[in-house]
């Protein structure tokens, strides 16, 4: 299993880029989300990668950041999920998107992404809700996820936004407060799409009253 691919980008396409590793090529295939944050030719680069083993094929997969790459694993275990349909919701939502979507349910979010029908928007929602909660306390940079030499070689071409290191302190503060994985998800996914720059504790406030019992 190729787990990782450090190198040069010697070529970029459309949904993937040619990495030179010491004068091996890799083609590593990658949403647009993932393309987008990409260094140009030339420059240096580091993702997480999962290969695709098929009869007549073998394909590479990069990712920024390992919740990505943990979240495709995932999507790609939905029956009718393939390579293509997990790059592409990836690509429309991101990491936090899917996190999100799943635990509000939202599966209009999950059908926007190119080639993904009602049917399986809502398989993937059903069939992901309970572990949406484990990969949004993933959180974190690239830098944490990473050793300290191999963070230096990502962390310029591939940044994670704050709130996604937000939204996991805040998942498990909720957590220690003795909230359920499910209900303490939903509220968060909800706090932080109110107020997408919000900070650990202001999430942690904004959730808490989502979660406090009507008055």
């Amino acid at each position: 299993m190729i787990g990782k691919i450090s190198g040069i980008i010697d070529m970029r396409g459309t949904d993937h880029v040619l990495i030179d590793v010491r004068g091996v090529g890799y083609l590593v295939y990658c949403s647009e989300m993932t393309l987008a944050r990409l260094p140009g030719v030339g420059e240096a680069v580091a993702l997480y990668t999962d290969l695709l083993v098929q009869e007549t094929n073998l394909q590479l997969f990069g990712f920024s950041t390992l919740v990505e790459k943990e979240w495709h694993r995932l999507l790609t275990s939905v029956q009718g999920v393939g390579a293509k349909a997990s790059l592409a919701i990836l690509g429309t939502l991101g990491p936090d998107g899917v996190s999100r979507a799943i635990a509000l349910g939202d599966w209009n979010a999950v059908k926007a992404a190119r080639g993904v029908g009602p049917k399986i928007a809502q398989r993937v929602v059903l069939d992901l809700k309970d572990k949406a909660p484990s990969l949004m306390a993933m959180g974190g940079s690239p830098a944490q996820a990473m050793g300290t030499a191999e963070a230096e070689v990502i962390e310029a071409p591939v940044r994670a936004p704050a709130p996604a290191s937000a939204q996991a302190e805040a998942l498990s503060a909720l957590g220690n407060l003795g909230y359920g994985p499910s209900d303490a998800a939903s509220a968060v996914a909800k706090a932080a799409g109110a107020a997408p720059e919000a900070d650990t504790p202001a999430l942690i406030r904004a959730a808490l009253k989502l979660l406090a019992p009507p008055q």
